[in-house]
């Protein structure tokens, strides 16, 4: 059985960030959804459980942080083409997200950074497959 990851996120305002990630093109779980928090459907195997800071307490053994003033993580996620991280990134800023760098293209990665309405931070990211299979290239100047 291949391994599963749940990403779990404290949110403010659980119907604007409902809307946020259906936008992107992720879907929602409601069998494992309530008014305290959704799960949120990126793959087969990867799930973000978005939750009310209330709820996502409750769960936490420290102080639930501001992700919109202090960077928490970076959640790296794959796409098929270039085309797809952009459209990810559009749908994202046109429903309430913001892009706290700017694009980076490396040649053989493109990627771009995109906060959530709360400030968690995904990068939508594509690779070539052919420089993947090689191996990174020398990054040094």
């Amino acid at each position: 059985m291949p391994r599963m990851i749940f990403v779990n996120l404290p949110i403010t305002d659980l119907k604007r960030s409902r809307a946020f990630y259906t936008a992107v093109g992720f879907s929602i779980n409601e069998q494992f959804s309530d008014e305290h928090g959704a799960c949120v459907v990126i793959s087969d195997s990867i799930y973000a459980m978005i939750l009310t800071q209330e709820k996502f307490a409750g769960f936490a053994s420290m102080p639930v942080g501001d992700a919109s003033k202090e960077c928490q993580h970076m959640l790296a996620l794959s796409c098929d083409s270039k085309g797809d991280v952009d459209a990810m990134m559009e749908a994202g800023l046109a429903n309430g997200g913001s892009e706290p760098t700017p694009a980076r293209d490396l040649g053989f990665m493109y990627s771009r950074a995109l906060a959530d309405p709360d400030g968690h931070i995904w990068e939508p990211f594509w690779m070539d497959p052919a420089a993947a299979a090689e191996g990174p290239p020398d990054m040094e100047d």
